[in-house]
């Protein structure tokens, strides 16, 4: 048997299991990655909203981060939720000692019910100690227009930040996602590069359950850079899985709930059951 490829994921938690690590796991595993987690706040959390957030001490994120590193080294890694300047810096840390290993950025900001997961000067620190290392950032129109200062409205808007992601901040990829935007016939997402830009469009499914689409996207363009794929299939397989998962979404929860992370599975074949 082949080992397989490991993804590693740095993020709050969800006890409800749409979000964060919870979904990062399940994301990887549905794309046949073994996955890694390593805790940066512990979330109360539900389809309805955000309770509490704890946000760990660095040293606590370290420890975990060191007991990885030291056993077995990741194919890619992503991060999602972090909380502070001190973590960021301890995760640039090991992206500069490892520059070979793929970087996805989820640069998580606000919960879907809106709820506020990073205070204002954690979003400079995140543009200036995160975001020049990643291989593909994912950012959605809210927090484009609150990394780059640009009030996105059009297309023309979305490639003057995308623009700004690779040439200005150094990011090697961006995908800007598009499902804020008010075209109600498709999702459609832009990928930025270096050498070219390419748009991703899916069905518009009418839904509230949309709860973890962020971190579900991201994590599975992190099991595919760990597979060797391309920046552009990575994230064309992503488009595909977020899609399914949202057109098949559990139903769970009295609010938003989360999103089908194993619905690709089944699409292609993968799950008998």
């Amino acid at each position: 048997m082949n080992k397989p490829k490991i993804a590693l994921t740095i993020a709050g938690t969800d006890p409800t299991g749409g979000a964060g690590v919870m979904a990062d796991l399940k994301s990887f595993h549905a794309c046949g990655v073994y996955g890694m987690a390593a805790v940066t706040s512990i979330v109360a959390q539900n389809t309805k909203g955000v309770q509490h957030i704890h946000n760990l001490e660095t040293s606590w994120l370290s420890e975990q981060l060191e007991s990885v590193y030291d056993d077995e080294l990741p194919q890619a890694l992503k991060t999602g939720m972090i909380a502070s300047k001190e973590m960021m810096e301890l995760i640039q840390s090991y992206l500069k000692k490892y520059p070979e290993i793929p970087y996805v950025i989820d640069p998580v900001m606000l919960a879907k019910s809106g709820d506020a997961l990073m205070d204002d000067d954690a979003k400079s620190d995140l543009q200036n100690i995160l975001l020049p290392y990643a291989k593909v950032a994912t950012p959605n129109l809210p927090e484009a227009e609150e990394i780059t200062g640009l009030k996105i409205t059009d297309e023309a808007s979305i490639y003057k930040a995308g623009n700004i992601f690779i040439n200005d901040i150094g990011s090697k990829g961006v995908v800007i996602k598009g499902g804020h935007s008010e075209n109600l016939d498709t999702a459609k997402d832009y990928l930025f590069t270096k050498e070219d830009v390419f748009t991703f469009e899916s069905p518009r499914y009418e839904t509230q359950h949309t709860h973890g689409t962020g971190c579900t996207f991201s994590a599975v363009i992190t099991a595919e850079l760990a597979k060797g794929k391309s920046i552009y299939d990575a994230v064309n397989k992503a488009k595909q899985f977020i899609a399914l998962s949202i057109k098949y979404t559990p139903e769970i929860g009295q609010g938003r709930g989360p999103v089908n992370h194993f619905a690709y599975m089944k699409e292609v074949g993968l799950d008998d059951e």
